[in-house]
């Protein structure tokens, strides 16, 4: 039994001194800087040597960026400035995109509407002209454009005509059949519109308007007439040329031509000369939309 007793008062006392033990190290432990070195692992040495973050107190501003460069507010610091520019710019692109699709319907819209204004006509003689179909067609409504596309010598020829109103594309398909030139033509709604001659050639001053007003646009010239061939042609028909331009290419078998004529009457005259041979070819004389463009001198460089 003493032996016993000595044993437990044994285990007693090594327990006190162990929690005595423990309670001595918490103190140490308690008093040692979280910041000093020896806590400092030794694989991070340049982190040493940096002094401590301080943490902030409990009385500091919450920042918010709304009042800088997030909102409408400004600030110094370059990359809250380029935050809220990055935020503007993609606020303008969501517009930007956004307009750009509004335009996209808008167009499509136009180019829709255009087509059901627009009738289709097959089957043309080459006797006959924009000028001449388009005659024809104002007894159905207001002709605001006439193109003819194709072969000038085959049979096989086409044409767009435009009105103002979709009840005079749909009055003109009564005339399918009619014998225009020596074949009836087909008449049948469009399923395009008219290419629209391009905005940066059309007169802008009253100067250009008066200029088209005495300018023919001709085509199905033979590619062996000169530039002198067309306007001797003109002037000793219609009257005096102050402008000319012939075009042409290696790809299309004939030649173009603007001309440009002194006098408005000039140019009235010369729509009479449509069909007439100039070369080899009958050539087609109608009003241009556009006024004769200078050449561009183009300078080489040094």
């Amino acid at each position: 039994m003493a032996a016993v007793a000595e044993g437990s008062a044994s285990a007693a006392a090594k327990e006190v001194e162990y929690q005595a033990g423990v309670q001595k190290l918490v103190d140490l432990l308690s008093n040692l800087n979280p910041a000093a070195k020896e806590f400092v692992p030794s694989s991070a040495p340049a982190a040493a040597a940096s002094p401590p973050k301080k943490a902030l107190s409990a009385d500091a501003p919450v920042f918010d960026y709304r009042s800088t460069a997030g909102g409408n507010g400004a600030t110094d610091d370059p990359f809250y400035v380029g935050f809220g520019n990055q935020q503007r710019k993609r606020g303008n692109g969501y517009i930007n995109q956004g307009r750009r699709r509004t335009n996209d319907r808008l167009r499509r819209a136009d180019r829709e509407d255009s087509v059901r204004r627009t009738v289709y006509v097959s089957e043309l003689d080459h006797t006959v002209t924009e000028e001449r179909l388009a005659d024809i067609f104002a007894t159905c409504g207001h002709v605001v454009d006439c193109r003819i596309c194709g072969d000038p010598h085959s049979v096989l020829r086409f044409a767009f005509i435009e009105f103002s109103d979709e009840e005079g594309a749909r009055t003109a398909l009564n005339l399918g059949g009619t014998i225009f030139g020596f074949y009836p033509v087909r008449v049948l709604p469009s399923k395009t519109a008219i290419l629209p001659v391009n905005p940066k050639f059309l007169p802008r001053t009253d100067d250009e308007k008066e200029m088209v007003m005495r300018t023919v646009y001709c085509t199905n010239i033979d590619k062996m007439v000169t530039q002198l061939d067309v306007k001797k042609f003109f002037e000793e028909l219609c009257g005096e040329v102050s402008r000319l331009r012939l075009l042409g290419d290696n790809v299309h078998s004939t030649r173009i031509a603007f001309v440009e004529f002194v006098h408005a009457e000039g140019a009235i005259m010369a729509l009479n000369c449509s069909g007439m041979i100039l070369g080899t070819l009958p050539v087609r004389v109608s009003p241009s939309k556009t006024p004769v463009k200078p050449r561009v001198n183009r300078m080489g460089s040094n």
